[in-house]
């Protein structure tokens, strides 16, 4: 007996064009397993409804005979039907608010909620996700947001060819433009105004990994945060290239105790023990490019106090673009103040003010903020995750979704991404019941 599947239709926005199961992917996994494979039909769709078809997919509106439906973003309250199971990224293990009615609709309905961003390996590492396409969005992003802040400024700059990354059609298509732009500076140099530029990179995993990954398209030359206040005194650094400085956590916090050293693990679980000394790098940055996790546990690392004194200081400062990939609202970038999409990406925070305003132009340093960045890179992203994805989809139909929870025949690592079966909490996720208790 084949078990039926769905893929549901993107609908969050008119950005997001991913899919969880590529059409080449579908047709090698029905070929080869007791597995049907339904799709809705999309409009936006990065794969088209004749792309699935083609490989021997059927495209239906309607997935009712699907017993496990895969998504990407979060569904409407209307699509659940009662005891079926759903895999996406549900944002809600925070309690995010505006997902709670959604989650008590899934357990009114009886549902199985499983959550791409809680399937781990035994490393603890996740296997599912978009971080890297995340980094190479936004670093294309940013830099697209320095020329054009450097332009209203009056100043040209080889920056300036960089266009938006979705009005690329794909990413190989962004990165010659950025070889481009590297091979300008590499023979034409910066101009002294720009000199040394320096992009400084919080965080080195998979999001700034794949934003490095486009920097260093570029010219670059890796410091190390030590050598970052002395490199503009020096008169030995090059306008013929850039500059790379990678923050990690050892970097941006000290101990508040002098007896006590920085260790890494001590500040994961006791971050009230550390204090932020990030802040004394930021008058050498052109750009700073934020890829740090972080919640209200951790110290802010760009205040707006700062913000504040370093432009009473100096009417123009140095850094010009905060690339806000995290995009943690008043988080660890406190200006920070909303989400952008990705075609209007950018504000102005008025630290003087403590104001935002929309575009490049006005007193103050521009952020880049938008919130969904893999969707401006639908084909590589949705390619990459299925690729993750399908390796597991057969063990995910074999499994008995009808039984109990101990004996979900789910490999261990998907298990543990279960918040919900069948309308009840697993025990790893029962905190998640004070969420809804007064929906």
């Amino acid at each position: 007996m084949k078990t039926i599947i769905g893929i549901r239709r993107e609908d969050k926005n008119i950005w997001e064009r991913r899919v969880p199961i590529t059409p080449i992917h579908a047709k090698e996994i029905i070929q080869n397993n007791p597995i049907e494979i339904l799709v809705q039909p999309s409009k936006i769709r990065i794969f088209t409804d004749s792309d699935y078809m083609r490989e021997g997919i059927r495209v239906e509106e309607d997935l009712s005979p699907c017993s496990i439906i895969f998504a990407i973003k979060e569904i409407p309250l209307t699509f659940f039907k009662e005891g079926k199971a759903y895999f996406f990224f549900s944002h809600t293990i925070k309690g995010q608010p505006h997902n709670m009615p959604m989650l008590r609709k899934m357990v009114d309905l009886k549902c199985t909620l499983v959550d791409y961003e809680k399937i781990v390996n035994e490393k603890g590492q996740r296997v599912l996700f978009f971080g890297k396409q995340a980094g190479q969005a936004g670093m294309i992003d940013t830099l697209w947001a320095y020329a054009q802040r450097l332009l209203w400024e009056k100043q040209d700059n080889p920056f300036s060819k960089i266009k938006q990354t979705f009005q690329y059609r794909s990413l190989a298509e962004a990165e010659e433009v950025i070889k481009e732009v590297g091979n300008e500076i590499r023979t034409q140099g910066l101009p002294p105004s720009l000199t040394p530029f320096v992009c400084g990179f919080s965080g080195y995993g998979n999001v700034s990994q794949g934003a490095q990954e486009v920097f260093n398209l570029l010219p670059v030359e890796e410091i190390l945060p030590s050598d970052l206040i002395s490199l503009s005194r020096r008169k030995e650094y090059s306008s013929n290239k850039v500059y790379k400085v990678v923050f990690k956590e050892e970097h941006m916090v000290k101990t508040r105790s002098k007896e006590e050293c920085f260790e890494l693990q001590d500040y994961y679980k006791n971050p009230h023990k550390y204090e932020p000394i990030f802040e004394m790098y930021l008058p050498y940055l052109n750009i700073l490019v934020n890829c740090i996790y972080w919640d209200e546990r951790y110290p802010r690392f760009v205040t707006k106090r700062f913000l504040k004194s370093m432009w009473e200081r100096n009417h123009s400062p140095r850094l010009k673009v905060i690339g806000d990939l995290s995009c943690d609202i008043n988080g660890s970038i406190e200006c920070t103040l909303k989400a952008t999409e990705p075609d209007h990406p950018v504000f102005v925070y008025d630290p003087i003010k403590d104001e935002i305003k929309d575009g490049v132009e006005g007193r103050g340093i521009v952020i880049m903020a938008v919130d969904n960045l893999p969707a401006e890179l639908p084909l590589e992203s949705s390619v990459f995750f299925s690729t993750a994805l399908k390796p597991l989809i057969p063990k995910i139909a074999r499994a008995n979704f009808s039984g109990s929870f101990s004996d979900l025949n789910l490999p261990e690592e998907i298990k543990r991404a279960v918040i919900l079966f069948r309308g009840e909490f697993t025990p790893d996720y029962r905190y998640m019941e004070n969420y809804i208790k007064n929906l």
